[in-house]
C-alpha cells in the first residue's frame, strides 16, 4: 500500500512510495502533525542517484521492523534535496555544527516538531558495522533522548539558531577597498593543493571542481602565469584519459573515488557536465588540443541523446546503479569486448584501455580509462596514428552500440531551472566556439521550456516533471538562467532574451536582495519560513548563487545601461569582500565577479548585415577572451537598447566599449584583432 509520496513530482520521493514508512513529503500538514502528537521529526534527504541512499533504504526503510520503529516513535519527513535545496542547505550546515563532520547522503538528522535539529548523521547500517550503531537501535535512542533530555535539548537548540545566525555577515560600516589579493590568494592555494602527478585539487575522493578551474583559466588569460593553464588544462586531460569520463557515450561523472581518476562513482550529474563543458570548450580555445574539442563534441553529444527531454527542458541525472549494481553498465570483460570486435579493433582497444592488465573494477571487471595514448598505441601495433584512431572510433561505435541494449541506470527526469541554466550556459558557448548550430538550438529549446513551463506570473519555479511545475524558485534559479541567457545571447541574440533577462534581474533585486546589508538570500522574501536563511559565498556542487548573480549583473548593466544591476553586484562583493581577503578558497566565483569590478568587462557589438557577421564570428569565437562579451547584431533587428543599438550600414561594423565609452566603428576584422590588442582586452 503506498504513502503519502506517491503523489509527489520526485523521482527519488516515488522511489520510496511503497516503503512500510509512513513517509511524508515537506509540508505544513507533516509540521502540523508533528506539533500536536508531540513527536520528534525524523528527516531523511537524499535524491534519486544516490548510491548510499539507495542502500540505507533496502536495508532499513524497506524492513517492517525498522518501519514500525520509526511509524511508533517519529513523524518522517523524506526530502530530495534536488527539489528542495533551500532545506538541504540549512541542515548539512547544522550536521556540521552538532558532529564536527561534514555531512552527505542520505542525511539523516532528528528534529523538534518546530523543525529544530538536535541530532544527525548520514548513512546508519540495519546492524551495527563501520563504527555506526545499528539503525534500530539508534531510533530507539533518540526517541528515549527526546522524552528524557527535552530541557538540554531546547538549551542546545538556542546554541544552534545563534550559531546559523553567525554565519550570515553584516554590513560593514566603511566601504572596502577592493584589490586584487583575494584573487592571489587564491591562486596560491590552488596550486598548493593541485596534485602535479594526476591532476586536480586535493586527493581522493576526487571531484572536479570546474567554477576553481575556470577561475584559473581566467586568471592566466589576464596576466599569463603558466599554473594558471597549467591546472586547468592538465587536470580535464587526466579527467578525459581517465575513467571518470565516459570513454564510450561521453559525460563526466560524479567524482572520483581515487587519486588517479580511474573509478568513479558512476551518476552523471546535469550540473556537473553543463560547467565540464564550457570549461573543455575553453581549454580548447587556448590550447587547441584535439582531445578536448573531441570531449565537448561527445559531452554535447551524450547530452543531447539522453538527457534532452522531447520537450526541450534537461533531465537531472543518471543513477550510479543498474540492476542494483554500482557501475555494472559501464563494466566490461576482455572476452565480451573481444567477441564484437575485429582483431585489429581488439588489439588497439586492449592496448588504449588496459584491458591486457588486470582488471581494475571489482576484482573481475574492467572500466574503460586510457592506459595508453593513441600516439603509444600506433607505435606498439605498427600502424599509422591516422589508422589507430580509426581503429578506435570504429571499435567505440561497436561498443556503445553493444553497451545500449543493457538495461540502463536510472534517469531521473524532472527538469530543475537551476541546473537547465548551467547546462544552456555549456551548450550555449560549445555551440558558439565550435559553430555547432545544432549545440546552440538545444540550449535553445531548454531555455524556451523554462520560459513557457516554468515561468509563470513573472516569477519562476524550480522544478518540472509529469506535467507538472512547482515550488518556489531559489537564488541559483534567477541566477545561472540569467547567465545563461547572456551566454545565449552571445551565440543566437534575441531581444526577447534581453527582455527575459530583464525581467529575471528585476526579479532578483525584489525578492532576493538584502537591501540592508547587500548580497542575496537563497530563498526569496514570500518564501516559506524555515529556521535559518541561508546567504551564502561558498561554492559547493554547484557555483555561488551570489558569485554567478554578481557577475551577471554586471554584464547585465553594461548591456542595459541600468546601474542598478552594477550597484547590486557591488555591494554582494562589498558583503562578502572581508570573508574573501581572509579565506577566499571555495569563493571562485565571487572571486571572478571580484575580478570584473576591478577590471570591468569590455563589450564588442558587431553590427550589419546578416550575410556578412558569420565571418567576423569566424574569426572571433576561436578567441578565449572571458571578460569580454561579443554580441552579433543583424541590421533587421530593431528595438534594441542604446548599448547595442549602433548604426546600420551596408557593410558590417564593430564597436568596442569599456565602461560608458565606445571607440569609433571599426569596419575590417584585422583593425578589430589591432585594437583588442592594442587596449589589452580580455
Amino acid at each position: 500500500m503506498s504513502n503519502r509520496l506517491a503523489d509527489e513530482t520526485s523521482p527519488y520521493l516515488q522511489q520510496h512510495a511503497d516503503n512500510p514508512v509512513d513517509w511524508h513529503p515537506w509540508s505544513t500538514e507533516a509540521l502540523r502533525l508533528a506539533r500536536e502528537q508531540n513527536k520528534p521529526i525524523l528527516l531523511s534527504i537524499g535524491y534519486s542517484a544516490c548510491h548510499w541512499c539507495h542502500v540505507m533504504a533496502h536495508e532499513s526503510f524497506e524492513d517492517d521492523a525498522i518501519a514500525a520503529i520509526m511509524n511508533r516513535h517519529f513523524i518522517n519527513i523524506k526530502v530530495d534535496r534536488e527539489e528542495r535545496p533551500d532545506i538541504d542547505q540549512i541542515y548539512q550546515t547544522a550536521h556540521q555544527m552538532l558532529t564536527q563532520r561534514a555531512g552527505g547522503w542520505p542525511l539523516t538528522m532528528f528534529l523538534t516538531p518546530d523543525g529544530k535539529p538536535f541530532f544527525g548523521g548520514t548513512y546508519f547500517p540495519k546492524t551495527a558495522r563501520y563504527n555506526l550503531p545499528a539503525f534500530g537501535d539508534l531510533l530507539e535512542q533518540i526517541a528515549r533522548l527526546y522524552v528524557e533530555r527535552r530541557h538540554d535539548i531546547d538549551k542546545q537548540n538556542a546554541r544552534l539558531l545563534d550559531a546559523f545566525q553567525d554565519t550570515v555577515p553584516t554590513r560593514s560600516e566603511t566601504a572596502p577597498n577592493f584589490g586584487a589579493h583575494p584573487l592571489e590568494q587564491a591562486i596560491a592555494g590552488l596550486r598548493a593543493s593541485f596534485d602535479r602527478q594526476y591532476g586536480g585539487l586535493g586527493r581522493a575522493p576526487k571531484f572536479p571542481h570546474p567554477t576553481d578551474l575556470e577561475f584559473l583559466l581566467r586568471r592566466h588569460a589576464v596576466n599569463k602565469e603558466t599554473d594558471a593553464l597549467h591546472i586547468p588544462a592538465f587536470t580535464l586531460e587526466k579527467m578525459a584519459l581517465g575513467g571518470i569520463y565516459d570513454q564510450l557515450g561521453g559525460g563526466f561523472c560524479r567524482y572520483s573515488v581515487d587519486r588517479e581518476w580511474m573509478i568513479p562513482h558512476f551518476e552523471k550529474m546535469l550540473y556537473d557536465n553543463g560547467p565540464l563543458l564550457r570549461l573543455a570548450t575553453d581549454v580548447w580555445s587556448i590550447t587547441g588540443n584535439p582531445l578536448f574539442e573531441r570531449v565537448t563534441h561527445e559531452t554535447a553529444t551524450w547530452v543531447m541523446r539522453e538527457m534532452q527531454s522531447p520537450e526541450g527542458g534537461y533531465y537531472s541525472t543518471l543513477d550510479a546503479d543498474s540492476e542494483g549494481e554500482e557501475g555494472k553498465f559501464y563494466a566490461w570483460t576482455p572476452a565480451e569486448v573481444e567477441t564484437l570486435l575485429t582483431s585489429a579493433e581488439y588489439q588497439a582497444v586492449a592496448l588504449t584501455y588496459g584491458l591486457d592488465g588486470p582488471p581494475n573494477f571489482e576484482h573481475t571487471q574492467w572500466h574503460l580509462r586510457v592506459v595508453h595514448v593513441v600516439e603509444s598505441v600506433a607505435h606498439q601495433i605498427n600502424q599509422s596514428i591516422d589508422n589507430t584512431t580509426a581503429l578506435l572510433a570504429s571499435a567505440r561505435t561497436k561498443l556503445l552500440a553493444q553497451r545500449e541494449k543493457r538495461i540502463h541506470p536510472g534517469r531521473d527526469e524532472k527538469i530543475l531551472t537551476s541546473w537547465n541554466g548551467l547546462m544552456i550556459q555549456g551548450m550555449a558557448r560549445a555551440g558558439y566556439v565550435f559553430d555547432r548550430p545544432e549545440w546552440v538550438a538545444s540550449a535553445r529549446r531548454a531555455l524556451d521550456f523554462i520560459r513557457n513551463t516554468l515561468w509563470k506570473d513573472n516569477r519562476l519555479l524550480a522544478t518540472y516533471k509529469d506535467g507538472k511545475a512547482h515550488l518556489n524558485a531559489y537564488l541559483d534559479d534567477y541566477a545561472f538562467l540569467l547567465a545563461a541567457l547572456i551566454e545565449l545571447m552571445q551565440a543566437d541574440y534575441r531581444n526577447d532574451d534581453l527582455q527575459f533577462a530583464i525581467q529575471l534581474a528585476d526579479v532578483l533585486l525584489d525578492q532576493f536582495e538584502d537591501k540592508h546589508n547587500g548580497g542575496f538570500f537563497f530563498t526569496s522574501h514570500d518564501h516559506e519560513t524555515l529556521i535559518h536563511r541561508p546567504k551564502s559565498s561558498h561554492d559547493n556542487a554547484t557555483p555561488s548563487g551570489n558569485g554567478i548573480a554578481a557577475q551577471a549583473l554586471t554584464r547585465l548593466a553594461q548591456l542595459t545601461g541600468d546601474a542598478r544591476y552594477s550597484t547590486a553586484a557591488e555591494q554582494t562583493l562589498r558583503l562578502f569582500y572581508e570573508e574573501l581577503e581572509q579565506q577566499p578558497f571555495g569563493c571562485a566565483s565571487l572571486l571572478m565577479a571580484l575580478e570584473e569590478n576591478l577590471s570591468p568587462p569590455s563589450l564588442i557589438v558587431i553590427r550589419g548585415p546578416e550575410n556578412g557577421l558569420a565571418q567576423w564570428r569566424e574569426v572571433l569565437r576561436r578567441q578565449y577572451r572571458p571578460t569580454t562579451s561579443v554580441f552579433y547584431i543583424s541590421d533587421n533587428i530593431t528595438d534594441l537598447p542604446e548599448s547595442l543599438a549602433k548604426p546600420v550600414n551596408s557593410h558590417v561594423n564593430a564597436w568596442v566599449c569599456q565602461g560608458v565609452t565606445c571607440l569609433p566603428p571599426i569596419d575590417t576584422i584585422a583593425q578589430l584583432e589591432t585594437v583588442l590588442q592594442s587596449q589589452g582586452i580580455e
